[in-house]
């Protein structure tokens, strides 16, 4: 018996649409990281892209479970002694919702070449537009179990 080794060819992207708005972070995240992956296809292959192209509107309705607005930290760092900056989920929600998203996501992929690439696949909106009618989405209910 031989492996199947999915090609480029043999598998096609699709385009989906989430709405956010209401949605647990964590749980959303893991559904879109699945999909990013491409782990939901009889296709999967894990050294390969084979995932689909998630659009996620609403960013800015997202929810936090618990106390994690004010306690959940996100932290970036300069490269100089000292230039860690923490910032709080609530005022990261403030200026930028789409990097709640998008953070939680990554943490939820490879941590290589091929994760940057999945990464690449997800577009985050904070409002209910995205510029992608063109490619036609398919709407994506995600289950919040």
């Amino acid at each position: 018996m031989k492996t199947y080794v999915a090609k480029p060819e043999d598998f096609t992207r699709q385009w989906y649409v989430v709405d956010a708005a209401e949605q647990v972070l964590g749980r959303m995240a893991t559904q879109l990281a699945m999909r990013l992956r491409g782990k939901h296809k009889p296709v999967f292959t894990p050294h390969l892209d084979t995932g689909d192209f998630i659009i996620v509107v609403n960013a800015d309705k997202v929810v936090l479970t618990g106390r994690k607005w004010d306690q959940k930290n996100y932290y970036r760092h300069s490269g100089y002694p000292g230039g860690i900056t923490a910032t709080a989920a609530k005022k990261l929600k403030e200026s930028k919702p789409e990097d709640l998203i998008r953070a939680a996501v990554r943490g939820m992929l490879p941590k290589n070449r091929l994760g940057r690439q999945m990464l690449k696949k997800l577009k985050v909106y904070a409002g209910p537009e995205h510029p992608h009618s063109a490619q036609q989405p398919q709407p994506l209910a995600i289950q919040a179990s």
